[in-house]
């Protein structure tokens, strides 16, 4: 095993390597260009391809082509750029295309503050796209996670054939701490469907919703990949609303029914706490603090870190709120995730947001007042 002292971003880039990235497609965007910058070195020595592209757009159809010429694929970017990438990522959903987007969140909107951390990408990571569909999105709140959720994407990639968030932020991804990054990972190689190349239908499901595995083009599959709405073998279904409809459900299900599969999260010294911090990112870093600050001085915390924001833990939220009296979500930005929560929770328990903004984190110290104080802090208008 290597032990090496990195920064999240190039844990990232090395966790793309070891899950078998081969091609990466990306422009340069601040906080995540050393992801790119890394990716430039790495690829050659491992036999892959690295291309700057002239934009966003052309980076995110870059790696989608790729993913269909047979490689697993990956691009790198930051608010700006995955604003402009959501189209493809639409793409990807609705052609069951397995891609990786690295998200590296700076303070928004427009250019807002580059070189600044914030977490206000959460929805935009989820609902960014027009239409219906559904994503995969892991967010990192380490250097460790960084590699290790990297890896993780990927194995989601291929599993559910779907696009896949990574959605870190400026202060993960430039915090140097220590990774282990081990000599082999576990990996999910990219298998040919099981069918013959005559009897296989491309966007045929199996009974539990997902596809006979991926085909690359010159394989001698008969495949046909439009982004227009289409039929299982591909054609155009855009004017029929039946066909159209049934494939929308499917590329949804395909991922809720698996929810329950999906959950990743971290539970500390929740058996008997009142009070209950809920967070992710950069933020989960204080919130584990001032829980264990907040137990020294007999207030019985817990702390829920997510892994997997989407789809969101539904089940584990409810559990939570089924035992605190309080539930506090920090994070950086105006309350996204705390509606997410409130939402689940549905009255059982008091749901405060602890937001933050300007591109600084929170520090133990503000989250472990918020606690102590039993009208909770700085709650938002709704």
């Amino acid at each position: 095993m290597e032990i090496s002292v990195i920064h999240g971003n190039e844990a990232c880039a090395r966790g793309a390597i070891a899950a078998g990235c081969r091609f990466f497609a990306g422009y340069p965007i601040t906080p995540a260009s050393e992801v790119t910058e890394i990716m430039s070195r790495l690829l050659p020595r491992y036999r892959g391809v690295f291309l700057q592209m002239e934009d966003e757009i052309a980076s995110i159809c870059a790696i989608l082509g790729a993913a269909w010429g047979g490689a697993k694929t990956c691009t790198a970017t930051s608010g700006p750029g995955f604003t402009l990438m959501q189209e493809g990522i639409g793409w990807a959903a609705e052609t069951d295309t397995p891609v990786v987007v690295i998200d590296v969140m700076r303070g928004g909107p427009a250019t807002g503050q580059p070189t600044s951390s914030s977490q206000q990408d959460v929805m935009q990571a989820k609902y960014g796209s027009h239409g219906d569909y559904e994503v995969i999105v892991l967010v990192p709140s380490s250097a460790q996670e960084a590699f290790d959720l990297t890896v993780k994407a990927f194995n989601l990639a291929e599993v559910y054939r779907n696009p896949v968030i990574v959605l870190t932020d400026e202060i993960v991804g430039h915090t140097r701490e220590k990774v282990r990054i081990p000599e082999k990972v576990e990996v999910v190689e990219r298998e040919k469907p099981a069918a013959n190349p005559a009897d296989y239908v491309p966007f045929r499901p199996s009974a539990k919703g997902l596809l006979d595995g991926m085909p690359a083009f010159n394989q001698g599959y008969g495949i046909l990949v439009d982004g227009q709405l289409h039929d299982e073998f591909g054609g155009r279904a855009g004017h029929l609303p039946e066909v159209s409809a049934a494939l929308v459900e499917r590329i949804c299900r395909k991922i809720t029914d698996h929810a329950e599969a999906l959950v990743d999260v971290e539970e500390w010294m929740l058996g008997d706490a009142d009070v209950v911090l809920v967070s992710f990112g950069s933020p989960a870093r204080s919130a584990l603090r001032a829980v264990k600050d907040a137990r020294a001085q007999g207030i019985l915390a817990g702390f829920l870190k997510l892994r997997i924001l989407w789809p969101f833990p539904n089940e584990i939220i409810d559990r939570v709120a089924r035992q605190a009296e309080r539930i506090i979500v920090p994070e950086m930005n105006m309350g996204k995730i705390f509606r997410e929560v409130e939402r689940v929770v549905a009255g059982r328990a008091e749901v405060i947001s602890l937001p933050k903004l300007g591109g600084e984190v929170h520090t133990p110290t503000e989250i472990l007042q918020s606690m102590m104080n039993r009208k909770g802090p700085m709650s938002i208008d709704r």
